[in-house]
């Protein structure tokens, strides 16, 4: 069986980890690709360099800050350790909750909008994650449950931990395919859902990669806890299993955030009905009542000098109301009429009656 080594190599003899070459590859990757979106949205897209040299920084030292947080416990003996970070010990959503708070400052100082520097970043970021996971796979950590049946103890189902010589879910592989897959769904969004509003693209991020990692974290062997032993209410025990940190966060991100694109469709819903129902009202279509013998008989108290239609004007109407591309239908539907009132005028010449504008002519 495989067992990776952490060290990709040594220079200077000082040990490289392949942590560290994944996680600086996931950094790089993210901010090219925040680049290149800012160029083809017409942004500036070196002003997106300054973002990155704000946004990752802050985003290491609050993952460093999360972790150390809910790992008081083996720092509370020597405080000065928590500044080890090469020792590792850092958290995602620590890096999230930072790279949100650096983009916030970010958007004030340079007047862009906080949610559409969010969407530039939310697909290079879950792409990030799903290419740092493999970091663990290294490191041999964020592993799940133990797996003791043969038939189940193969790569990617499981993963053999060489300390412990045994075989655990590979919970660390999970997470890196489903970011995988939700990176793939936030490019397709984003270029299908081109009048989505600004934030939609960061809002999916969050509620996507909130339900997974909800589920896997439950799995997992080596999670920071909140709640141990589950949560008492009455006879009843809920959550058995007890609670990680993770998974209480991502399920408010979850509701939360589809509370808002609920919300969102909802409101964008009952515009484009309002705009519809806008369209079709009969007070801003142009009807001619003497373009049909019909109407015109239901019509007999119409004015006889407004009989004789003037389309032009009616044309240049219908397509202020209606649009441009309604100008086409109205004009054919105006030619129809002017056809039908010579032949008619034809007719009148015939009997010696003509009638112009309401008018007797001699």
């Amino acid at each position: 069986m495989f067992c990776p080594n952490p060290v990709a190599f040594t220079v200077f003899g000082r040990d490289i980890y392949w942590y560290g070459i994944l996680i600086s590859l996931s950094v790089v990757l993210a901010v090219i690709m925040v680049y290149q979106e800012a160029r083809r949205k017409g942004l500036d897209a070196d002003c997106m360099l300054d973002y990155a040299l704000l946004t990752v920084p802050v985003a290491i030292v609050f993952a460093r800050i999360y972790y150390v947080v809910f790992e008081w416990e083996q720092y509370a003996a020597d405080p000065v350790r928590a500044l080890y970070i090469w020792e590792g010990g850092i958290a995602i959503y620590g890096a999230i909750i930072g790279g949100v708070l650096a983009t916030l400052i970010f958007s004030k100082w340079k007047k862009i909008s906080f949610w559409t520097l969010a969407d530039l970043v939310a697909p290079g970021l879950v792409l990030g994650q799903a290419i740092g996971r493999w970091g663990n796979f290294f490191n041999q950590e964020a592993f799940g449950e133990l797996v003791v049946n043969p038939k189940w103890q193969f790569f990617p189902y499981a993963v053999y931990i060489e300390r412990l010589g045994e075989w655990h879910m590979a919970t660390f592989f999970y997470e890196s395919a489903v970011c995988f897959l939700i990176f793939i769904f936030l490019l397709i969004y984003r270029r299908k859902a081109k009048n989505a509003p600004a934030g939609n693209v960061f809002l999916w991020y969050w509620v996507l990669y909130g339900i997974e990692r909800a589920f896997v974290e439950g799995l997992r062997t080596d999670s920071l806890w909140m709640l141990k032993g589950g949560v008492p209410i009455g006879n009843l025990i809920f959550f058995p299993n007890g609670l990680r940190v993770s998974q209480v966060l991502s399920i408010i991100m979850v509701v939360a955030f589809s509370i808002v694109l609920i919300a969102r469709y909802a409101k964008r819903r009952k515009g484009a009905k309002a705009e519809a129902e806008a369209a079709l009202d009969p007070g801003l279509v142009l009807v001619r009542h003497d373009a049909d013998p019909a109407l015109e008989s239901e019509s007999p108290d119409d004015d006889s000098e407004h009989s004789q239609p003037n389309r032009d004007g009616d044309a240049d109407a219908a397509a202020m109301l209606l649009g441009a591309e309604m100008v086409g239908r109205i004009a054919d539907e105006a030619t129809d009429a002017q056809d039908d009132g010579e032949e008619a005028d034809g007719g009148d010449a015939a009997d010696g009656t003509e009638e112009t504008n309401g008018d007797d002519e001699n």
